[in-house]
């Protein structure tokens, strides 16, 4: 069964920093195009990063520009795929519900239109405080 499953999510202050991983255990996406998209409390979900399938070229969305990066693992002798976003300089406004996604239409660029993510993971709580 393909699922996405993201960790990582937390707590810190103002500053701080947090890295999220995505695991895709199923190896189905080691082609596609991957993204990180975030829900703020009472706002829509909004693009983050996103990655081509071998990491070769990266979208990083302007209000996060400097501060996030991603980067992705599909080793062939890795059990699973896996997606990071590391996040440094936290924000107040950063605090959000991040969720990973999974882009068939996609592999050798990026896309910001959620509507190509076929496939998203839980979701993990981002809280940064001030």
């Amino acid at each position: 069964q393909v699922q996405l499953v993201e960790s990582g999510g937390g707590s810190v202050q103002a500053g701080g920093s947090l890295r999220l991983s995505c695991a895709d255990s199923s190896r189905t996406f080691s082609g596609y195009a991957m993204g990180w998209f975030r829900r703020a409390p009472g706002k829509e979900r909004e693009f983050v990063a996103g990655i081509n399938w071998d990491g070769g070229s990266g979208y990083i969305a302007d209000s996060v520009k400097g501060r996030f990066t991603i980067s992705r693992d599909n080793a062939r002798n890795s059990a699973k795929n896996t997606v990071h976003l590391q996040m440094n300089s936290l924000k107040p406004e950063d605090t959000a519900v991040y969720y990973c996604a999974a882009d068939p239409s996609h592999g050798l660029d990026v896309t910001t239109e959620l509507g190509y993510y076929d496939y998203w993971g839980q979701g993990t709580q981002v809280t940064v405080s001030s």
